[in-house]
Parts: C-alpha cells; sequence; structure tokens
C-alpha cells in the first residue's frame, strides 16, 4: 500500500465517522469536491494546506488523521578511515 492509498484510507475511515458526504466535507474544509474524489481514491496526496483543512473539516487533530503513518528515519553511519594497516 503507498502513502497515498493509505492517506486515503484514513481520510474515508475519518469522514464515515461523521457521516458526511464527500460534498459535505469538501463544503466544510472549501475544497473542491473532485479533490476529496482524488486524495480518497489515493490519486493525490494533499498539500500542506489542504490537510490541515481536510482536519479541521473533520473536527480531528492533524495527527489523528494520519493515523498509524509515522515516518521512519533511514540508518546513518558516519564513515571511517580505513589506515590500510599491513602486518610487518
Amino acid at each position: 500500500m503507498t502513502l497515498s492509498e493509505k492517506f486515503a484510507e484514513q481520510l474515508r475511515v475519518s469522514r464515515a465517522r461523521l457521516n458526511i458526504s464527500q460534498e459535505e466535507l469538501a463544503f466544510r474544509a472549501d475544497i473542491h469536491r473532485t479533490q476529496i474524489s482524488m486524495i480518497e481514491s489515493g490519486q493525490r496526496t494533499p498539500r500542506l494546506d489542504t490537510f490541515v483543512k481536510l482536519a479541521g473539516a473533520l473536527e480531528v487533530e492533524p495527527a489523528e488523521l494520519l493515523g498509524p503513518i509515522r515516518w521512519r528515519p533511514g540508518v546513518y553511519e558516519p564513515g571511517t578511515f580505513d589506515l590500510g594497516e599491513t602486518d610487518l
């Protein structure tokens, strides 16, 4: 599952909790209904301002709208010197 698909799932669940249509969510968030449809189908990932509008329209904190989605940073290991030591 991609990030967009997982967020789409979270958005649908949050909207279902309020029992509102895509049209109602679009009105509350002041965005076009087709954008809601594209986000809920995983075709589009919302910009930050749209994400905050959606959370507000759904009456949840932005973190709640993310659900289990988390960023896991990669592992960084600093380089070391290879001193090329040989047996003498």
